[in-house]
């Protein structure tokens, strides 16, 4: 594959929500066609429902039926749901639940399969995509099952700040007893090797936060810092791991203390996700580091009380679109400078 045609899978996420707007905005982009060629894994009939809804008369997809079939000047839909399928606009529907989980099988196959190089996904309503075939929190874990991957880490992107969590989407009253030493230890070195890797910096310096307020203040708030959280940190220091902390959150993000770092590691999803949201809302990026593949999203949701009024802004999609192109190239320049390293020599015992 050329890396001037890569192929993006692009699964439309939640038909009743925000995901044919912020796709097809993204795709008038005439920079998209000149550094990969779309493939949106949906349905023509939803897609054409939207341009009407929002009046979008310039846009058209190219309809195909397999990946090896896309226009690489175009961009391209693959119909891959019941053509009876019903869109209501802002309602959460067990049918689009169903819709936007046959676009992620399809895309997924296809993603296993090489006929795509990289996943992109519209967000989807986390209730209604449960089935017996999904029955994960999100994307992220659902991915990482399919992948096979040990472990997997989410990170929030910008070009403001990149944040990464230990425990995800689980509820607040299990984060405590989820965290370990091992945990955070096994979440720093994908953070560390996706930042070298994935975002090509050389000694990523990484900030860890506490879990208590004002990071315990030394165990009078809680005894997870001293117990966990430090020894995990020292643990990666001994693997060559630029950690530091734990920092309390609060100070942190509010001083610009985060401005330092390449990377910051939050102990659970609100911890990291609220700041950065804060900060980079309509512009940041999901991405799934530690999987063999590449996928990124939108740093929103379904947005189900915005569809089809032309108010949202396609700004986070194409960022995730983008990044997912720039980090399918950094991965492959850092695999190609690593593949024959030079032999390295003992100076000491050299005569």
């Amino acid at each position: 594959m050329s890396d001037l045609h890569l192929k993006i899978g692009i699964t439309h996420g939640d038909i009743n929500g925000i995901g044919y707007e912020i796709i097809i905005k993204t795709l008038l982009d005439n920079r998209v066609n000149e550094i990969c060629t779309t493939i949106v894994y949906g349905s023509p009939k939803v897609a054409a429902y939207h341009r009407k809804a929002l009046n979008i008369t310039n846009f058209s997809f190219n309809n195909i039926k397999i990946p090896e079939e896309a226009n690489l000047k175009r961009a391209n839909i693959i119909n891959c749901v019941d053509e009876n399928v019903r869109v209501e606009l802002g309602k959460s529907t067990k049918s689009a639940g169903e819709a936007s989980l046959h676009s992620l099988q399809a895309a997924v196959k296809d993603l296993k399969e090489g006929k795509i190089d990289i996943l992109v996904t519209a967000p989807v309503d986390k209730k209604t995509i449960q089935s017996g075939s999904f029955e994960y929190p999100g994307h992220t874990e659902y991915l990482k099952a399919q992948f096979n991957a040990e472990e997997v880490l989410m990170i929030m992107v910008s070009d403001l700040v990149r944040v990464g969590v230990v425990t995800g989407h689980i509820p607040l009253s299990k984060v405590s007893t989820t965290l370990d030493k091992e945990l955070i230890v096994r979440k720093l070195r994908i953070m560390n090797r996706s930042l070298i890797e994935d975002f090509t910096l050389g000694k990523p310096r990484i900030a860890v936060l506490g879990l208590n307020p004002h990071a315990s203040d030394q165990g009078v708030m809680g005894t997870e810092e001293k117990e966990i959280i430090i020894p995990a940190i020292q643990q990666a220091k001994s693997e060559d791991i630029l950690a530091f902390g734990p920092y309390p959150a609060d100070g942190f993000f509010g001083s610009s203390q985060f401005t330092h770092f390449d990377g910051v590691m939050a102990m659970y999803h609100d911890q990291g996700l609220a700041p950065f949201k804060a900060l980079v809302f309509e512009h940041g990026v999901n991405f799934t580091a530690g999987l063999p593949v590449i996928r990124t999203s939108p740093a929103h949701g379904t947005a189900f009380e915005l569809a089809g009024k032309d108010e949202a802004s396609p700004d986070s999609f194409r960022n995730a679109l983008f990044l997912a192109c720039d980090i399918y190239r950094n991965r492959k320049f850092y695999q190609e400078m690593n593949r024959d390293p030079l032999p390295s020599y003992d100076l000491n015992n050299m005569a």
